[in-house]
């Protein structure tokens, strides 16, 4: 870290039970090269216990620390100070969009997870099958099989607080869903999971707009997961509609 330090002011959403979202400010002293998490914990620590957020690993793995910042969902365990404002700036902090507000920085994600068991998300897979088609990766897979490893979402819930279809439907699988059900189907070929999600709520309410993928931490796109999907329904009602024929 640099020996100079920021002067900034923190602006933080607050929010308990019943009472109306607002902001309290904060002013404190930060090296540029500090993440975004340590401030907010060092607020809680010396100016106000009464802050609440998510417990996070800090090494970009467990994906609690997600918030939106200046109007952009960050990672803010690996988002430092001089990536998003100035000496002199200020930092405004508040909870993922889409999901409900439990308190503060915390939202009830607990549909998110639900929707996740619908789609037979499984975090652990295979190398050929965790990469993106596109990536042209070269991997090497000892003589017994394929090797396995975590796949890349997080989930941390940027994707459908960014997701502008997201805030027209409360039952909107949401772009982490359905990318973990092509990815899914992709792996198995499960036809029934691809009809869960052949609806309106589903691959359908998607409108391109990308901004998933914008600020998808772990490069999972699911944008492009999204349409690969919505290709393999289109491509299965055509094979049904000529097997009846």
């Amino acid at each position: 870290m640099s020996n100079a330090k920021w002067n900034l002011t923190i602006e933080i959403a607050r929010k308990k039970g019943s009472t109306r979202r607002h902001f309290n400010k904060y002013h404190l002293q930060a090296d540029p090269d500090e993440y975004v998490l340590d401030l907010v914990e060092r607020i809680w620590a010396t100016q106000d216990r009464s802050l609440t957020f998510r417990h996070a690993c800090h090494h970009s793995t467990c994906g609690a620390c997600a918030m939106v910042v200046n109007g952009i969902e960050k990672l803010t365990c690996i988002t430092p100070v001089h990536s998003i404002t100035k000496d002199g700036g200020a930092l405004r902090i508040e909870p993922l969009r889409n999901f409900p507000v439990l308190s503060d920085l915390v939202v009830d994600m607990s549909h998110f997870y639900t929707q996740l068991e619908k789609a037979k998300f499984n975090q652990v897979a295979s190398l050929s099958d965790s990469a993106l088609p596109y990536e042209n990766l070269q991997i090497v897979s000892p003589d017994d099989g394929d090797y396995e490893r975590l796949v890349d979402c997080i989930e941390c819930g940027m994707c459908i607080s960014a997701c502008p279809a997201a805030m027209t439907s409360s039952q909107y699988f949401g772009p982490a869903v359905l990318a973990a059900v092509q990815h899914t189907i992709n792996r198995t070929g499960d036809y029934e999971l691809m009809q869960l999600v052949d609806c309106q709520d589903g691959a359908w309410r998607c409108h391109s707009a990308y901004e998933c993928s914008e600020v998808c931490p772990s490069y999972v796109n699911p944008a492009w997961r999204i349409m690969n999907l919505r290709r393999k329904i289109l491509g299965h009602r055509i094979r049904k509609f000529f097997l009846r024929g």
